[in-house]
């Protein structure tokens, strides 16, 4: 694939043209000749998806016609591969692609979708069966190809993801354009990362009716302006081949492992400020866009919304943030938490909770966990159905909140309607907690689309954001993070997060021992040849022995259901990996190797 080079060019059209080839990859080597207006034109089902390729210009294509316009695309039925299992989630079909409708401009052979990075829904008031999908359209490209006539072609990335779980289908769409006319939307759903409740993981296709409701696009200059700042505030990318040809013999053998690579989605390594990248084949070829995908990160978001909020507020407000307690601002909780911290439900250790046995030596910390109707509580659609879910269903354990860890996503869920209340205490009742994490935190690092799944309000208020899942970033959002993290906290001379706390955070200061016992008295660090991880503000920390001077450290990650992976390490590097290996049926073997391949891997590479 194609880098972006370091230099910015000094136009406008310019930096859009060399950043789109940067980041979209090597042109195709072949024309596309699978797929032409009359064959995209017809209503009958596709009967396979399309090589990737064709979702991306050739060598030698020619300059696309100029396109603007509001799409409004129709409900289709979807193929998939294998057969879903139970396709039918909540009343909503999973087997529909949404109606939605979309808006896009070209500039300079980029297409660019005005809803890039929000999740589209399909309208509320819409009558018929409805479709358990959203979709998040990401920039795309456009161009011409011999024998295409008066017509141009238009691709762009799509994701399908969804308001119930938090897991995403990596896909692909096409459409034909000329002037005052479109063609029927190809797409396919070629990559996926782990499912939950929509199993087992698939492949999808299908074609829908597209109709071109007009080419006005409001703002258009404005938009034009801020999509090249958006691409202009990419990381340097670079394709894994050169991180791996510039490294010695055999030092990054085994990177992403001991996860066998075909569970792997995406990985990346950040090392100098730079993003090195690869993403896993596809059964149709090489995803085309691989920077532009956005993954399902599950548990990931207990290491994102939660601390980013706490750290950003601790400095603005004060570290007393963290001492605030959850029951002064989520009603109706049992009594017990309003002994609970906003530290200790970070930490996952409320006290609450109490399913599963009250044995805590050595500690079980995923006892319990999906004990007292979990599902039911996963899939309340509300808050307040939510809350009433707790409340009926879990207990507090006999120990205090901050000694015990139990993995408990109930605890950030809480955690994070507590935070917005606090927010809205001394900001006002319209403040929110992840508006707030938009404009003070992403924005400033250059983060400017976060979707996220909100709980879903009949009464048409804004639902209250998960905090223990349901975030949808890129490769290029997660490095940002960690490297906010890594920087203690400061961005471009500007002290977002709380630094002193920052610091803590990484050396793992104050943090639980996972299997430990802390009810017994204070217990920060295993005892000697103990393997147990630590635990704290939604940070995992990974014991790492070093084979090459056998110094013990504790490496701070970032960790969600499916393998998903976000580690730093001391040397200031940053390994990203996406995957799919949740859903599994039992017994599927997930690891091809043993060990912590990925850390010995960095290590390698420059030691720590």
């Amino acid at each position: 694939m194609t880098t972006i080079p370091h230099h910015r060019s000094p136009t406008t059209a310019a930096l859009v043209v060399v950043l789109a080839l940067g980041a979209f990859g090597r042109v195709g080597s072949a024309v596309a000749a699978g797929l032409t207006v009359t064959s995209i034109a017809g209503e009958h089902a596709p009967a396979a998806p399309l090589p990737n390729t064709i979702f991306r210009p050739p060598a030698g294509a020619m300059v696309a016609g100029p396109f603007s316009g509001t799409l409004r695309i129709s409900q289709a039925i979807m193929q998939t591969i294998p057969a879903l299992a139970s396709p039918i989630v909540g009343g909503r079909d999973a087997r529909l692609f949404p109606a939605v409708t979309l808006a896009f401009f070209a500039e300079d052979g980029v297409l660019v979708p005005v809803q890039r990075g929000e999740m589209v829904a399909e309208p509320a008031t819409r009558a018929g069966a409805v479709s358990y999908w959203r979709v998040i359209p990401q920039f795309g490209r456009v161009w011409k190809e011999a024998g295409d006539g008066e017509w141009s072609r238009a691709a762009f990335p799509l994701m399908l993801v969804n308001d119930t779980e938090n897991h995403a289908h990596q896909g692909l769409a096409t459409f034909f354009y000329r002037p005052g006319a479109v063609t029927r939307l190809r797409f396919q759903f070629v990559q996926q990362t782990a499912p939950y409740l929509v199993r087992p993981h698939f492949v999808g296709w299908g074609s829908a009716s597209t109709e071109l409701l007009g080419t006005a696009i409001e703002n258009l200059d404005s938009r034009r302006a801020a999509a090249v700042a958006e691409l202009a505030g990419r990381l340097p990318t670079k394709p894994w081949e050169e991180l791996v040809r510039g490294a010695p013999a055999g030092a990054l053998e085994g990177f992403g492992g001991p996860l066998d690579p075909k569970w792997i989605v995406a990985t990346a390594l950040v090392r100098d400020g730079v993003l090195y990248y690869q993403a896993e084949s596809t059964p149709y070829g090489s995803y085309p866009y691989p920077l532009e995908m956005r993954f399902g990160v599950r548990s990931i978001m207990k290491s994102v919304g939660a601390p980013l909020a706490l750290l950003h507020l601790a400095e603005v407000y004060g570290p007393y943030v963290l001492t605030l307690r959850v029951g002064d601002y989520v009603k109706g909780l049992d009594p017990k938490y309003d002994r609970v911290r906003f530290i200790d439900a970070a930490s996952m250790a409320s006290g609450f909770g109490g399913m599963g046995t009250f044995r805590t030596n050595p500690n079980d910390v995923y006892d319990g966990y999906l004990d007292g109707d979990y599902d039911g509580w996963y899939t309340a659609p509300s808050h307040a159905e939510k809350l009433a879910h707790i409340v009926s269903h879990l207990r507090p354990y006999p120990w205090e909140p901050g000694t015990v860890m139990r993995y408990r996503d109930q605890d950030f869920y809480l955690l994070g309607a507590a935070i917005n209340g606090f927010l809205k205490s001394v900001r006002g009742p319209a403040a929110d907690v992840w508006q707030m994490l938009e404009a003070e935190v992403f924005a400033p690092i250059g983060i400017l689309h976060a979707p996220a799944v909100r709980t879903r309000e009949t009464d048409g208020h804004l639902g209250q954001v998960w905090f223990n899942a349901g975030y949808y970033p890129t490769l290029d959002d997660l490095a940002k993070i960690a490297l906010l993290y890594q920087h203690r906290g400061e961005h471009a001379g500007q002290q977002i997060l709380n630094r002193e706390l920052v610091a803590d955070l990484l050396a793992a200061r104050d943090a639980l021992v996972v299997s430990g016992d802390r009810a017994l008295g204070p217990q920060t660090s295993p005892p000697g040849g103990d393997t147990s991880e630590l635990y704290r503000l939604g940070f995992h920390y990974l014991p790492y022995r070093s084979p090459r001077d056998h110094s013990k450290r504790f490496i701070p990650a970032m960790t969600g259901s499916g393998e998903n992976e976000v580690i730093l390490f001391p040397n200031g590097m940053i390994s990203i990996r996406t995957a799919k290996a949740a859903g599994l049926p039992d017994g599927t073997k997930v690891n091809s190797g043993t060990g912590p391949m990925t850390i010995e891997a960095v290590e390698r590479l420059a030691p720590f």
